[in-house]
């Protein structure tokens, strides 16, 4: 998602924390020793089935439009190629303006593919922009009653985080239909959704000659630590405009993972302060930050802070495990992450364990 198509986040940031408060439920605030501080004993997540070769996957267009033919036809082909039939939502090849359809459109796809037996799980095509307009016309009941995978990333932070707040439902932060099916991405795919498995994420090992140093996808440890706590997050453009929102996650006691592109500095600073004004980091178990992909400070605008500074002011105070360059963003090789899994994140070696299977 460029920041072209970014929603602009409106609203005083007191008003946010008043209604995000007012949308969370009423439970104890005691922090537990262990980093893990969601009060209470939490239900156990609705999981969906796994997926297997041969089922058939929904596909949606919730957020942008796709102009063209044939990124529809690639997108049909790589996730047959995955050993997936396809059936296609009503209106996905449908446009308003940017979007997929209208927002009655766009949802209703989405219910539907809920509401079919045929239907396997569900999927979107591209990110964009435009969730955020129908994340209040899910029928969320019907996904409670009939759980199926769901999944994407960039600007389907919103669906994945609404799902997962009001159902209960693990939802997936992961490659959409359009994205580059590689190696490394398929393999967490497959292993997070089709096999069951409690993935260990961890970047790519380094395999250099002797002397040579490691250049991309480094981890760099801001806080080491070990931390436990459902998973919840995406990208920070996205995640910071439901701030107020009952579809606003609840951050208590979890592990916060974010990711952003294109995005000026000190606009990245204001998005983590309103996630900081409404209360969202106060009780954190942990924080992974993915790829920040030309998060740069803009032409003119010599001497802003740093990324480093900014995560080192609004992360380091709060005395919880962090680490930075996991392998979630706007790249070509992406973790599936399970939104509501519980996982354990170890800060100093850069990595992300699932305590159990994300699908039944």
């Amino acid at each position: 998602m460029t920041a072209s198509r970014r929603l602009i986040l409106t609203g005083a940031a007191t008003a946010a924390a008043g209604a995000l408060t007012a949308a969370l439920p009423v439970q104890a605030q005691t922090a537990a020793p262990t980093r893990n501080t969601r009060p209470g004993a939490a239900p156990e997540p609705l999981r969906a089935r796994r997926l297997k070769a041969g089922d058939t996957l929904g596909l949606v267009s919730p957020a942008n439009a796709t102009y063209e033919r044939e990124p529809l036809e690639i997108a049909i082909e790589s996730l047959q190629s995955l050993g997936f039939k396809v059936k296609l939502g009503q209106h996905v090849r449908g446009r308003y303006g940017q979007f997929g359809g209208t927002d009655v459109q766009r949802a209703a796809d989405i219910n539907d593919f809920f509401a079919d037996d045929e239907v396997a799980g569900i999927i979107a095509l591209t990110g964009g922009s435009g969730c955020n307009r129908i994340v209040d016309k899910l029928n969320y009941a019907l996904i409670r009653r009939k759980p199926k995978f769901f999944g994407g990333f960039s600007d389907l932070t919103s669906l994945v985080n609404a799902i997962q707040k009001q159902t209960g439902l693990i939802t997936f932060h992961c490659p959409v239909a359009g994205s580059d099916w590689n190696d490394f991405s398929l393999q967490h795919f497959k292993a997070v959704v089709m096999d069951a498995q409690p993935d260990l994420l961890q970047n790519p090992a380094f395999t250099g000659a002797p002397g040579v140093v490691q250049r991309e996808d480094r981890i760099s440890t801001l806080r080491p630590g070990l931390a436990r706590g459902p998973l919840v997050g995406g990208n920070l453009a996205v995640l910071s405009s439901l701030a107020g929102s009952a579809y606003f996650p609840d951050t208590r006691g979890a592990i916060l993972f974010l990711e952003e592109i294109n995005e000026y500095i000190y606009r990245v600073d204001r998005m983590l302060s309103t996630l900081r004004l409404c209360g969202a980091l106060d009780q954190l178990a942990g924080v992974v930050l993915g790829k920040f992909t030309k998060c740069e400070p803009g032409e003119g605008n010599f001497g802003t802070l740093t990324l480093d500074e900014v995560f080192d002011d609004y992360f380091l105070p709060l005395n919880v495990p962090v680490y930075r360059g996991a392998m979630i963003g706007h790249i070509r090789r992406k973790f599936t992450v399970p939104v509501g899994q519980a996982a354990e994140m170890d800060a100093g070696a850069g990595t992300i364990r699932l305590l159990s299977a994300a699908v039944g």
